[in-house]
């Protein structure tokens, strides 16, 4: 089985990806752009020049041509010709951007030209599982590593011409192509030997990345936190203290967390019995699965399902929230 591939199709199978935005820019120097958060995932390939993105608290990072640059969150950011350049709202350049729609924007002055391919993926943010939280607020995939997956350098150049044209079934090509691009980007970045961020590193470790592809796709099991050393090779003590340094909490923290944002996919999205999701989540009883979840969210599964509306968005978690027990045995 390939833990990697498991991992990286539990990151994203929750997130329901609803639609997606794009646009074709063509930029001359100078221009700014200031974009605030979004709930979704937000995309900026460089298919001709280069550019600055700038977020807060961070240094510039410059892309060139054939670069990609990938935001997990939809993290507030701006992207200019170079760094501290003053940005006008993305809002006053882009108003309404719903999923299914496509732009083209044109910026600037007369200076030097930049072509980007822009796409915003649209998901339920509340429904992101904890690891996928975890990602960092931007991922930059280089032109190098693009040449090097040919179906994301492919996708990314096909995409860009149909940005530019207006053909039949244009919103479901780029609804699947921008998905592509979503995971592929991913996919080399998660791989991505020089990436340091704590979450990738994580992930490359043998141990601790094959307990957490464990933990998001196989939540369900029986898990001990003597199993889950066993299953990462590594001997208990050894395998809780890298877990806890390189994901910020214990094994059964994590696990917990995972299986109450599944159960709480459950109840949000299905007519399950509380028992029946008890179950599927790797909570012996419908009990446990009650004082779990209102420890985590506050809030009883109950009353989630009873909300108005039918079944509403999912409950993020509280600040302070502990997990609650869980099976063991």
């Amino acid at each position: 089985m390939d833990e990697g591939g498991d991992l990286l199709d539990g990151l994203l199978e929750p997130l329901r990806l609803r639609g997606v935005f794009h646009s074709r820019w063509h930029a001359r120097a100078p221009w700014a752009v200031d974009g605030e958060r979004e709930d979704g995932a937000i995309l900026h390939y460089v298919r001709e020049g280069a550019c600055a993105v700038e977020l807060p608290g961070r240094d510039p990072v410059m892309l060139g041509a054939g670069d990609l640059a990938v935001f997990p969150h939809g993290t507030a950011h701006r992207i200019a010709d170079r760094p501290g350049r003053r940005g006008v709202p993305l809002a006053e350049v882009l108003p309404g951007r719903a999923p299914g729609g496509a732009r083209t924007v044109g910026l600037g002055g007369a200076g030097a030209a930049t072509v980007l391919l822009c796409g915003g993926l649209h998901y339920d943010a509340a429904a992101a599982a904890p690891l996928y939280r975890a990602l960092p607020p931007v991922l930059v995939v280089r032109h190098s590593e693009v040449a090097a997956e040919p179906l994301l350098g492919g996708t990314l150049e096909r995409l860009a011409e149909e940005a530019a044209a207006d053909r039949p079934g244009g919103r479901l090509v780029a609804l699947r192509g921008f998905e592509m691009v979503y995971v592929l980007a991913l996919r080399v970045a998660l791989a991505a030997e020089g990436a340091d961020a704590p979450l990738l590193v994580a992930l490359r470790h043998p141990g601790v990345g094959r307990a957490l592809a464990a933990v998001h796709r196989r939540f369900a099991e029986p898990w001990t936190l003597a199993a889950l050393a066993a299953h990462a090779g590594m001997s208990r003590s050894a395998f809780a203290a890298a877990f806890r340094e390189l994901v910020g909490e214990p094994p059964m923290r994590h696990l917990a967390a995972r299986r109450l944002q599944e159960a709480a996919r459950l109840v949000s999205t299905t007519p399950l019995p509380l028992e029946a999701v008890a179950a599927r989540v790797g909570y012996g009883s419908a009990t446990g699965l009650h004082l779990a979840f209102r420890e985590r969210f506050g809030r009883t599964p109950g009353s989630l399902r009873r909300a108005p509306g039918g079944y509403p968005e999912y409950p993020e978690p509280r600040p302070s929230a502990g997990v609650g027990p869980t099976r063991t045995a």
